[in-house]
């Protein structure tokens, strides 16, 4: 396809990218009043996330594998349709249970809809050329990250629309999406009637890792570290994922290819994906929260002061992919935006309910920018090395992993966040003279507005502080993509769509 009939099919590409990543985006900043209306619990808080990384997560490489077997526009029509009917139910849950389950729903749509438009771009254009789409790609990612966290506020808070609008707001994007892609995306597609889809080796991945992060959300609280269910659950796990280690290596179409994977750079990229997705989810998962939650502000005034993180993001991405067009090298600016990202955590874990939002500020713009360097390109690196043929298994994998990072980032972080605020919030209460239990108020609902005032302080207090801890976490977190992300080849990226 010529540069006029890619800008054409890729209007509508963008489009369904802003859409999966506004979903989220515009969910975030207003979570804590859906929760508190909802009267659902932190733990429910941090599954709302979970629910939708994880089917998006288990799903992902199965998208992508479909997508070398299968039409990719087809494809791509039918996440769009799954994805509508999940907003819209999600946008009339009753219950934090159903919104829940819709939004795992949603989850599957997110992952094929992200995976999908990946594999699309690279079947339309070569790696080199690439890094300068890319940065539209991350442009679209910042806007979407920049305007969701407002938008979600403007919504919340316009008494004439409310929450539930955070969903249905996505509905006439994917639509007009849809009705761009089927008029402007021709790609020429190859059938393979005789290929198999790995539905075991699927089922085995999805079923592995859904057992692993079920055990990270429930230790520590619904039972202990060193017990048998965590052995039940960790050895049932291994087991589940060695098995479908061992069917992957057997099947003639794998649905995460173990030859790509093994390979230094696939190997390190992935690494480095995983780290990053884990730092950059986890992390910024609860920054909404701490501003309304541990700093007291409105969801609108939480989306503007969530601009810096955004704003790296937009500019580092843009600028990042303009010169990985120009010059064909990729490793440095991977190398440097993981290490910025790290810095961004590590100024942030000095956080509590009383730090000047500019050192706020000024964490939060190391975070984007290091996002918007590193995150894009793992994924070009990885792309570079396989032929057209894999590109969407390959694709599939590193989305997969890097998705597999957010989800246990937000689990494993929202289980000590979760811990934390409960210790911080019995100790100020025993301090009052208040019995935890009799309050209701030890950690158990995050209806901060029926809690007396003496109260919310208390609760406030104890969200401010405990957020600091995760983002420490983090900033470890990102130092192991540092590590992969230093021993990858400096390769010049190919002009050529195919190998």
């Amino acid at each position: 396809m010529d540069h006029r009939h890619v800008l054409r099919a890729l209007s509508g590409l963008l489009i369904v990218l802003f859409v999966a990543m506004i979903s989220s985006t515009v969910v975030s900043v207003a979570l804590p009043q859906i929760i508190g209306s909802l009267d659902g619990t932190q733990s429910q808080y941090t599954w709302v996330v979970t629910a939708t990384l994880l089917a998006s997560t288990a799903s992902t490489p199965i998208w992508g594998k479909l997508a070398d077997l299968f039409s990719k526009k087809l494809l791509l029509q039918i996440a769009i349709g799954l994805f509508v009917v999940s907003s819209v139910a999600c946008g009339f849950a009753q219950s934090t249970e159903q919104l829940i389950a819709f939004r795992a729903v949603q989850g599957l749509g997110m992952g094929a809809l992200q995976v999908l438009v990946q594999v699309i771009i690279a079947a339309m254009i070569s790696p080199k050329e690439r890094g300068r789409y890319n940065g539209y790609l991350g442009g679209v990612m910042a806007v979407a990250t920049v305007g969701g966290p407002l938008l979600g506020g403007f919504i919340t808070d316009a008494s004439w629309l409310g929450w539930r609008w955070c969903f249905f707001v996505a509905v006439p994007f994917t639509l007009l999406a849809s009705v761009i892609l089927g008029r402007t995306l021709h790609l020429a597609e190859v059938r393979r009637p005789d290929t198999k889809v790995d539905y075991l080796g699927a089922t085995l991945i999805a079923a592995g890792v859904s057992l692993l992060l079920l055990w990270v959300t429930f230790v520590g609280d619904d039972f202990d570290w060193l017990s048998w269910q965590t052995a039940a659950m960790v050895g049932g796990s291994a087991l589940i994922l060695g098995a479908a280690v061992l069917v992957e290596s057997r099947v003639k179409e794998p649905v995460v290819p173990l030859h790509v994977v093994r390979r230094r750079d696939p190997a390190l990229a992935i690494v480095a994906s995983l780290a990053v997705g884990m730092a950059m989810f986890g992390g910024a998962v609860f920054l909404g929260q701490y501003f309304q939650i541990g700093r007291g502000y409105s969801p609108t005034e939480a989306g503007l002061l969530t601009i810096p993180l955004m704003a790296g993001v937009l500019v580092s991405s843009t600028v990042a992919g303009r010169l990985v067009s120009r010059t064909g090298k990729v490793k440095p600016f991977i190398v440097t935006g993981v290490v910025v990202l790290a810095a961004g955590f590590l100024g942030l874990s000095f956080i509590d309910h009383e730090t000047s939002l500019v050192m706020v500020s000024l964490g939060m713009l190391g975070v984007g920018v290091g996002v918007g360097m590193s995150m894009q390109n793992l994924v070009l690196v990885l792309q570079n090395t396989v032929p057209l043929s894999e590109i969407g298994a390959a694709s599939g994998a590193i989305t997969f992993f890097r998705s597999l990072g957010g989800t246990m980032g937000v689990s494993v972080l929202g289980a000590v966040l979760a811990h934390q605020v409960s210790s911080k919030i019995t100790d100020g209460l025993v301090k009052l003279g208040i019995d935890p239990a009799a309050s209701g108020s030890g950690g158990s609902t995050l209806n901060i507005a029926a809690m007396p005032p003496q109260v919310q302080e208390i609760v406030r207090a104890a969200y401010g502080d405990a957020t600091g801890h995760i983002f420490l976490i983090s900033a470890g977190i990102a130092v192991v993509g540092v590590l992969a992300s230093l021993f990858l080849t400096p390769t010049e990226l190919r002009d050529s769509v195919d190998l």
